[in-house]
């Protein structure tokens, strides 16, 4: 199996290739020739594309959809997909190599497959074999002109029939699709055939495979035009200005990144699953086409909107990545088809659960002494003991933080000079997975623990982090103000020197974490410099003299504060950093926070989705199981692909800090994607459930104790808090894609 390295080596010679070979500018013409579609196969084929497949050690799924990814990004049609099919059944345990083969992998063969009667799409066509000949009719066959051979599935799935292209007995009619050429049908009216055995699961598995393939060649041309209207809006100018300055057009592509991320990062996951032979690649793989066919539809037409007429033009490339898209994600039954697989899982007579992550070794043999450990510590009853205090609100327990501050984990990533444990991300990541999955309350406080190895001095650090490492302490932050929310940098909550202290006064709002034992806050200490450069960061205790809080009821049935500071006076130790620094202390401490948060808002989401299917199950609407309503085995199909594709951009963040890199943009498109999809999915539960979904706990009938309709008002606080998705929006715009300010 190729390392990434080698993948990214693979996709920079391929593209390489082509752009000497099938230039894009070109590419509709060149298609147009078969003389043309043979020659870049037998390029490709020299450069070992065609064997692709045939044996992991040389390349496996993963390396055929870069191929796939860079032929959709130069709107080339070689037959990628047909070889890699072949290949890959090739290699199945057992199976007979059809006789063409080498001349496949030499490039000397041109193979078209098709599923045929196996293709959910059931206007794909079909054929019989009889006494070694075969005949009916196959649609949609792409390059069908320039093919050697026809490589059909038998409907049964047990095995490949094989007929010579060039037989008096094949017969071929272009089929005009999208308002562009390529496709076929060939119809066989007692061609010979060779009959190639095959399992049905193989089958099964290169139907999955297919998809896949169709869906990588269409990021791939999705990708190439949304680059082109990335380039294009930061040149093209309106009203005075770049297009790409406009906020509107800003956050219409930062969605297409995000959308465009995680296709890609779905379907690399689903490959490289498929290339370790853990079994939950099939479900990534539905997951992946699922998504892939919600989304590069979606951002086809937005790149359109950016490119304006310009784009509507068939000189224009961008018209032909469209068509590209439109044909690739609708093969094979489509989204539909896609969604009823992950339905059949999720909805089935069992209670399932979404796959883990592999976070590696380590990773994986964490997670599961966490899972031991919680069983002990936070079984059921105790959770449900502490769900039916008063103090559930705050999302703490005293008992249990230090109980979890025993273990170590507390610090499970701080360098050990610091009593840390020096652990992987992938371990933070399994921690935080089992202790949302399992319900507890917070423990550490790892954001201002993070800040003060960094900021604070040693006497700072000797002080509060053992403390914070034992989980004896609750940590919370006075950083928004009136007109101080997104823009904290305009805040006016004010530090004046006195001595050896500083003296607050000022207003702090929203504050969640009011009772806890220390606060952050962010104070103005220079009112002459540049907004960022005049804070400064301190530490306070919420019990000093001359604080007064109002608590507020939220809508989610929470609580915070508005805070009033009147001549609060704090010592020179409070300081947290150098004076007028506390900018940078403040956006260091949120990034840490931004890292995982798209993590902990999908985890939590995974849950409610599996619960919310246990209870689908459990239903019955006049006779019959809820579970087999159409629509809403499509809604949860839809959504599993969606947490899939959620999981894999929150995983992303992590990686990066795996690597040593602090995420960004990348850590915004996590947070945007997970605290949106949060919001959608509690509205259709109420969808799906109607009124009795709307009740709230306490209720008599309430389904899943109320909690349904009280996840939907807490939804509102993820795309809110830690900088709106609209700010992030046009983070992710301005750092991930360079757009003008």
């Amino acid at each position: 199996m190729s390392s990434d390295h080698e993948r990214t080596m693979l996709r920079d010679a391929i593209r390489s290739l082509l752009q000497r070979h099938w230039p894009a500018d070109k590419a509709k013409a060149l298609a147009a020739r078969s003389a043309d579609l043979t020659g870049i196969w037998r390029i490709l084929a020299e450069q070992g594309c065609a064997a692709l497949g045939t044996d992991p050690a040389s390349g496996g799924l993963q390396d055929i959809l870069v191929v796939m990814e860079e032929l959709g990004r130069a709107a080339c049609p070689a037959p990628m997909l047909d070889a890699a099919i072949i290949n890959l059944a090739c290699s199945d345990a057992g199976m007979q190599a059809p006789p063409f083969l080498p001349d496949l992998h030499s490039g000397k063969a041109y193979a078209c497959v098709s599923f045929g009667a196996m293709d959910p799409d059931s206007a794909a066509g079909s054929v019989t074999v009889s006494s070694g000949k075969i005949s009916g009719k196959i649609n949609f066959a792409e390059g069908a002109r320039s093919a050697t051979h026809f490589v059909i599935f038998h409907p049964a799935g047990s095995c490949l029939i094989v007929a010579e292209a060039s037989s008096d007995h094949v017969t071929l009619t272009p089929t005009r699709a999208m308002g562009a050429d390529g496709l076929f049908s060939a119809e066989f009216s007692g061609a010979t055939a060779v009959s190639v055995p095959v399992s049905a699961a193989c089958a099964s598995d290169m139907l999955s495979i297919s998809r896949l393939c169709y869906a990588a060649r269409a990021w791939g041309a999705a990708n190439r035009a949304f680059e082109l209207a990335v380039a294009y809006v930061k040149d093209r100018k309106q009203f005075g200005q770049p297009v790409g300055r406009f906020q509107a057009v800003q956050h219409k592509l930062a969605n297409n990144l995000i959308a465009l991320m995680g296709v890609q990062l779905s379907l690399g996951n689903a490959a490289s699953h498929y290339d370790r032979g853990i079994d939950h690649w099939r479900t990534f793989a539905a997951a992946a086409f699922a998504y892939s066919n919600m989304t590069l539809r979606q951002v086809s037409l937005e790149t359109h909107h950016s490119f304006g007429a310009i784009g509507y033009a068939e000189d224009h490339e961008a018209p032909r990545h469209f068509k590209r898209v439109h044909l690739d994600i609708v093969r094979h039954g489509g989204g539909r088809q896609a969604r009823e697989e992950l339905a059949e899982r999720y909805l089935g007579e069992e209670s399932v659960e979404l796959p883990q992550y592999d976070l590696g070794e380590a990773g994986n043999r964490f997670r599961g002494e966490v899972r031991e450990w919680l069983s002990k510590h936070w079984p059921p009853e105790r959770r449900a003991a502490y769900e039916a205090t008063d103090e559930t609100h705050r999302d703490h327990d005293a008992k249990f933080a230090r109980e979890m501050g025993s273990t170590g984990w507390l610090g499970l990533t701080w360098p050990k000079k610091f009593g840390g444990l020096e652990r992987s991300p992938y371990e933070l990541l399994a921690l935080l997975e089992e202790t949302t999955r399992a319900e507890t309350p917070r423990a550490g406080a790892p954001i201002q623990a993070a800040s003060w190895m960094i900021y604070g001095n040693p006497e700072q650090q000797q002080r509060y982090l053992p403390e914070i490492l034992r989980g004896e302490v609750v940590y919370g932050m006075w950083y928004s103000e009136p007109n101080s929310g997104s823009d904290l940098a305009s805040l006016r909550t004010k530090a004046v020197r006195d001595g050896d202290d500083w003296v607050i006064n000022g207003e702090k709002i929203w504050t969640t974490t009011y009772w806890g034992d220390y606060m952050w806050l962010a104070a103005r200490t220079d009112a002459t410099a540049k907004p960022h450069a005049g804070i400064s960061m301190f530490i306070v205790r919420t019990d000093s003299p001359g604080i007064t809080r109002t608590s507020i009821k939220t809508m989610y049935d929470g609580e915070f504060c508005n805070t009033f500071f009147d001549n609060v006076r704090v010592s020179s130790a409070a300081l947290i950093g150098e004076v007028n620094r506390g900018w940078e202390v403040l956006t260091g401490s949120l990034g840490t926070e931004r890292s995982f948060v798209g993590t902990l808002i999908l985890t939590k989401l995974v849950r409610q989705f599996e619960e919310l299917c246990d209870y689908i199950r459990s239903l019955e609407i006049n006779g019959r199981p809820l579970r087999l309503d159409p629509i809403v085995r499509d809604t949860i199909g839809g959504y599993a692909a969606y947490l899939e594709a959620g999981r894999q951009l929150a995983l992303n963040s992590v990686t990066i800090l795996a690597k040593g890199s602090e995420p960004t943009w990348e850590a915004a498109i996590a947070k945007v994607f997970a605290g949106e999809l949060m919001e959608r999915f509690g509205e259709s539960a109420l969808d799906i459930l109607g009124m009795c979904a709307t009740l709230s706990a306490g209720s008599t009938d309430a389904p899943l104790r109320g909690r349904l309709e009280q996840k939907l008002r807490h939804s509102l606080m993820w795309v809110i808090s830690l900088g709106t998705n609209e700010i992030q929006r046009s983070m992710i715009a301005q750092r991930g894609l360079g757009l003008p300010r």
